[in-house]
């Protein structure tokens, strides 16, 4: 089974340390920019929300790069956090594989 040791960075963490701060843009002031409501801005830095297509699409063009990134970044949290859940795991693990003759 694919595994991943060390647990990455979620988008709220590369949302806050990468992006607001450094740009010193609040939350709000995101928002706005996104034509978004701040609750949905506030959710993704706390990782209450995962990035949807549109929204890494938002992203994207505020910040001049590319969807992928922020979808990658919530692929591979989302990945993470089922290989290291108990029950998502026992049940994943439950699958079996196709036997090709």
């Amino acid at each position: 089974m694919f595994k991943i040791n060390r647990k990455p960075t979620t988008v709220g963490e590369m949302l806050t340390h990468e992006f607001l701060e450094p740009f010193r843009l609040s939350q709000t002031k995101l928002a706005e920019k996104m034509g978004v409501s701040p609750r949905l801005v506030n959710e993704l830095c706390r990782n209450k929300r995962a990035v949807t297509v549109d929204t890494a699409l938002m992203l994207a063009r505020v910040f001049g790069n590319s969807p992928p990134f922020w979808l990658n970044l919530q692929q591979k949290a989302d990945l993470w956090e089922a290989l290291h859940d108990v029950k998502r795991l026992e049940r994943i693990e439950k699958a079996q594989p196709l036997e090709c003759a």
